[in-house]
């Protein structure tokens, strides 16, 4: 069971978010939580505070008298949940949650415990908030989608529960709930910061590293598929290079192809007497999209792996502002909540994640164009050619798909457009990036799904489901288990979405 701690790590958001364990917290947290809220009450006596007895923003200027500092709280929230668009998926809100209690049980926040208790309920007790996508430009961090999260906290606002949108009064009532009690600066301690943009970068880079083991997987049966040349994936060739994703990419297919019957050594069939041959029928090397597969994948692996770090750190990062510290008996203003280090990672993942979709759509080609591969009939027909039409349609939805990627990588990071009276003069456009990137990954997921169908196709017409790996077998069972054999035309939506559904929803 997930426990709160100060600490969170994928492993924590994996159980939380996709497994639905339970969370729980620790008492040293809670402990840590109230000393800081117990300070900056004390502290913020005879002080100017930002957000405490202050405007925000460019109002900072103005004073609040101590008997409405508790309204200006509730005015920031209600004023601030302004979003628009589709609403946020409830699976993206709860990382949304539980990367905003990480960060509020550091001590540096000085809000009320009972903001991260009602937060913890709503998690176990699957009481989504709604939160809109639009409204976001990730400077004082995510303002409007967190407004959102904090009006439901306030009793108000609407949530999500039992797969229906319900007024959160209606629930809390039901489900015997309290809102919190806004006593400092709960308003301004709930929305300015990070975590929305962080908590869908986080489920953002679980699926990216879900969507490279299926592309892994699909790139090594292509090897399967057309007998390749196994020395481009061999230890000697990819340890002359000094990347360590490239090497461990080259490494997994080896692993995947170990038992295949297929995959030929080039010793046995051109470092032999050729002589006497003037043109070679086979090509002596295959194309990228299946010998450079380690050389593209590989840094898909190293930039995930380096926005999966970033993403741990901002969660376990205090990213509001002002930063309360117990142990200096200080309140200190500054920027922790700006979202650059998130947009910036986001925008380095939708990169890498368009490139995969880019070279699921290639391999996808190669085994459609009977003039590339040789071995396959046309858009690996299984009828009768002319008559039938085989993967034909649904190469346009993967061609189609891919060009949405190649025009959605375009960064967020370098559109900031000044706002709140230039106050926020450069933004960070974090929440945006992460959205987009979520919208990328589903994306490749689609084409993927369409190259998964194909693969299969192509064993089916070849006749070679007992060559294969054992691995390529499995993978073939999983989506013969979706898409029948068919050399009829078959309406193909409905299997593309129960394939694209089972590859998002399940590890390789």
């Amino acid at each position: 069971m997930p426990k709160i701690k100060g600490k969170l790590g994928i492993t924590d958001f994996y159980n939380v978010i996709f497994k639905g364990e339970k969370l729980t917290i620790d008492p040293k947290v809670v402990a840590t939580i109230n000393e800081s809220h117990n300070f900056l009450k004390e502290f913020s006596q005879n002080k100017v505070i930002y957000g405490v007895n202050t405007g925000f923003g460019p109002m900072a200027q103005y004073k609040i008298k101590d008997s409405e500092r508790i309204k200006l709280q509730y005015n920031l929230i209600r004023s601030h949940a302004s979003g628009t668009g589709n609403p946020i998926a409830p699976k993206y809100v709860k990382a949304a949650m539980l990367a905003r209690i990480n960060t509020l049980s550091l001590g540096n926040s000085g809000i009320h415990i009972s903001v991260v208790m009602l937060m913890i309920e709503l998690i176990n007790r699957d009481i989504t908030p709604l939160i809109y996508e639009h409204g976001g430009v990730g400077a004082s961090g995510d303002l409007v989608q967190l407004a959102h999260l904090a009006l439901v906290l306030i009793g108000e606002g609407e949530v999500f529960y039992k797969g229906e949108r319900r007024p959160t009064e209606q629930i809390f009532r039901k489900e015997g709930l309290q809102p919190i009690s806004v006593e400092l600066r709960e308003g301004l301690g709930l929305i300015n910061g990070t975590s929305v943009m962080t908590g869908i970068g986080i489920v953002n880079t679980i699926y990216t590293r879900r969507l490279l083991e299926w592309m892994i997987s699909s790139s090594s049966a292509i090897n399967e598929i057309m007998q390749a040349y196994d020395d481009h994936l061999s230890e000697e060739l990819n340890n002359t290079k000094m990347h360590k994703g490239q090497r461990e990419i080259a490494r997994s297919m080896r692993s995947h192809l170990k038992d295949s019957e297929l995959t030929r050594k080039r010793e046995h069939h051109l470092y032999t007497n050729n002589d006497g041959v003037s043109v070679f029928e086979e090509k002596v090397q295959e194309y990228y999209s299946i010998r450079c597969v380690p050389q593209i994948l590989g840094p898909v692996l190293d930039t995930l792996n380096g926005v999966e770090k970033i993403m741990i750190e901002e969660v376990n990062s205090a990213n509001d502002n002002p930063i309360v510290n117990v142990e200096k008996k200080h309140v200190y203003h500054g920027g922790n909540f700006h979202g650059d280090y998130v947009s910036l990672e986001m925008d380095k993942l939708k990169i890498v994640v368009a490139k995969t979709s880019m070279l699921a759509e290639r391999q996808l080609n190669y085994l459609m164009n009977s003039k590339l591969n040789d071995i396959l009939p046309p858009f690996v027909n299984l009828g009768e050619l002319g008559l039938n039409f085989g993967m034909q349609g649904v190469q346009f939805t993967a061609t189609s798909t891919t060009a949405e990627n190649q025009m959605l990588s375009n960064p967020m990071y370098v559109h900031s457009i000044p706002n709140n009276n230039d106050n926020q003069d450069i933004v960070s456009m974090g929440t945006n990036a992460a959205l987009i990137t979520k919208k990328v990954i589903e994306n490749a997921f689609e084409v993927m799904a369409i190259e998964l169908i194909t693969i299969t196709q192509a064993i089916e017409y070849l006749g070679v489901q007992d060559k294969v790996s054992s691995k390529t077998k499995a993978l073939y069972s999983k989506i013969r288990k979706i898409v029948p054999p068919f050399k009829e035309d078959l309406v193909m939506y409905p299997f593309v979405n129960q394939v694209k559904d089972f590859i998002i929803n399940n590890e390789n």
